[in-house]
């Protein structure tokens, strides 16, 4: 059982958490050195297939699954586990100390760090009840929770504390870093990310049929998708004609959408812009890419429509400059493919060879080799749709073939050698990439964020401080006042405090601010020829009030020596501050 005390111990500690957020952070880097499975399984395998000698060996470790792996998550729990036990704890004592009474008046206020005296002239008639009474409204009205002593007494006495909501931020901060960890969790658990190329007139249905690619959570299940949709009426991109530097760049991209959120709900007419997602129910559609979609009619060699449609021309380089590949496994007798560019605006060089001079469908050309054979589509063999593979296939058409290379133009036709059949290019249309992202901890995670950004902010500039104001008989007549203030840990406005408070006392008794010499050492000679019956032990508690962090114990004046006084730089003792 001491084992067991000293390791929950050991793990509930501040340090302990600290580490084991650092640790998190790091074992999270090898999901950025290695690829993930969920991510792209098909990678993965390649990834070990082209490294035998230890590719196995980093899949046993769980490398290529690590937010999944067993020592993340162990890493994860224990973080939970060492923050929860952390906060609670402190949770309790902290609202112990809100329920009871400020420290205990020391004896000897002139040894504070801020002190000071004021004497209220017999003529006043202020009693010293009354005088305390004052203090402490005034101290009340500054925010500090207030405790009268003694009031009917000799040396009655009031006791203020302020500043707990110095701990209350430290423990909002603490709890919003396990908030943030659960909603992250949550995330990675039921979220999911997908994305998908929408041509113009296309429509985007959330299933898992619509997506191009779709990497859900863990615990992801088909019955979160909501049935909405999302159809791509037009897009339009403004290119800067005016800059001599950047003339021709993309400066603005607007896709006008109609979404319904479901089969049932009325069509709505939508913009989506970079930086400006669409927000459906939990889900975020972002505007990630853009480019040309010719549009062709592929016919076979029996006369049959084999493709017909816009085909995704990915960009390569400036000016779109786009690669273009067409398979056509439907094509008889035999599976037709294309492979070349697409121009917006085509250029030919002196050497023959086709550029972009601009982005603008200004010469717009589709410049493609043709190729026959068997594409290797039946085999059920994962292949990437903007490659081909020619290494069995048989070209038709080709820059070093006789038959030359297909050059086409918005309208026009080529028939392919050995009545293979022919391709028309119709026309073109535009495309755009979206990301899809569902996150349902999302929105908590900026709450917790935000919450401990405030929790901080409140930890790191409230100060705690304690007021004593005390009252005894001046030795020339009238009534002494002494006050004293103390901080817990470091508080550079202290001294600003102390002359605010006397300020406001010297108000409400119509006194001079600023207390003569003679009057702080006749206050001090008061001060030590006033009766006290147990005056050791009531300097013993002033020494203790920098240990006593809840406050609790005796109310009453104890003057017992203060234990762990330290003299200070003007030559009074002065008590170690709380830890």
């Amino acid at each position: 059982m001491g084992m067991l005390r000293w390791a929950w111990t050991q793990l509930t500690s501040m340090r302990t958490a600290l580490f084991l957020l650092l640790l998190l952070a790091v074992a999270a880097v090898p999901g950025s050195l290695f690829p993930q499975r969920p991510a792209n399984p098909s990678i993965v395998t390649q990834y070990i297939k082209d490294r035998p000698e230890y590719g196995k060996l980093l899949d046993s470790l769980q490398l290529y699954d690590v937010y999944s792996s067993a020592w993340f998550s162990a890493i994860y729990i224990l973080l939970f586990i060492s923050l929860i036990g952390c906060v609670v704890p402190r949770a309790i004592v902290h609202y112990k100390a809100m329920r009871s009474q400020p420290p205990r008046t020391p004896a000897r206020l002139s040894r504070l760090p801020e002190n000071g005296t004021l004497v209220i002239p017999a003529d006043a008639g202020i009693p010293a009840s009354d005088a305390i009474k004052d203090a402490a409204a005034i101290l009340k009205k500054r925010g500090y929770r207030v405790d009268i002593r003694d009031s009917d007494g000799a040396r009655p006495s009031v006791g203020a504390e302020r500043g707990l909501l110095k701990e209350a931020g430290n423990l909002v901060f603490h709890t919003s870093l396990i908030g943030v960890l659960i909603s992250v969790a949550a995330g990675g658990l039921f979220g999911y990310s997908g994305q998908r190329i929408l041509v113009e007139g296309d429509t985007f249905v959330n299933t898992l049929v619509g997506y191009d690619q779709f990497t859900p959570g863990t615990n992801f299940q088909s019955s979160q998708l909501q049935p909405y949709s999302v159809q791509l009426e037009k897009f339009n991109i403004t290119f800067d004609r005016e800059s001599q530097g950047k003339f021709g760049q993309p400066i603005d991209f607007t896709a006008e959408v109609t979404t319904k959120d479901d089969p049932d709900a009325p069509a709505k007419q939508e913009v989506l812009k970079v930086n400006d997602p669409l927000t459906l129910g939990d889900t975020s559609v972002y505007l990630t890419g853009n480019g040309y979609a010719p549009v062709v009619t592929v016919r076979d060699g029996d006369g049959n429509i084999a493709l017909q449609g816009p085909v995704i021309a990915k960009l390569q380089g400036d000016n779109y400059y786009s690669s273009v590949v067409i398979k056509v496994p439907d094509a008889k007798p035999d599976q037709l493919a294309f492979a070349g560019f697409f121009l917006p605006t085509a250029f030919i060089t002196d050497e023959g060879v086709s550029f972009s001079g601009d982005p603008e469908l200004i010469n717009p050309q589709l410049t493609l080799n043709s190729y026959y054979g068997n594409l290797g589509l039946d085999e059920g063999a994962p292949q990437n749709v903007f490659e081909l593979d020619v290494k069995d296939l048989t070209p038709l058409n080709a820059r070093d073939l006789d038959t030359k290379g297909i050059i086409l133009v918005p309208g026009s036709t080529q028939v392919l050698p050995d009545g293979k059949g022919t391709i028309t290019f119709d026309g073109i249309k535009r495309y755009i990439g979206v990301d899809i992202h569902h996150n349902p901890g999302q929105l908590y995670a900026l709450i917790f964020a935000l919450l401990a950004v405030a929790g901080l902010v409140t930890s790191l500039y409230v100060n705690r401080r304690r007021v004593w104001v005390r009252t005894a008989a001046h030795a020339g007549g009238g009534t002494m006042v002494e006050y004293g203030l103390l901080a817990r840990g470091e508080d550079h406005r202290l001294a600003g405090e102390a002359s605010a408070i006397r300020k406001l006392l010297a108000a409400q008794w119509d006194l001079a601010p600023d207390t003569s010499a003679a009057e702080r050492a006749a206050a001090e000679t008061s001060s030590q020829s006033a009766p006290s019956p147990a005056a050791d032990n009531d300097r013993a508690a002033a020494g203790r009030i920098a240990t006593d962090p809840s406050g609790a114990g005796n109310q009453n004046e104890s003057p017992e020596p203060a234990a762990g006084l330290t003299p200070s730089t003007t030559g009074s003792p002065e008590p170690k501050k709380d830890q």
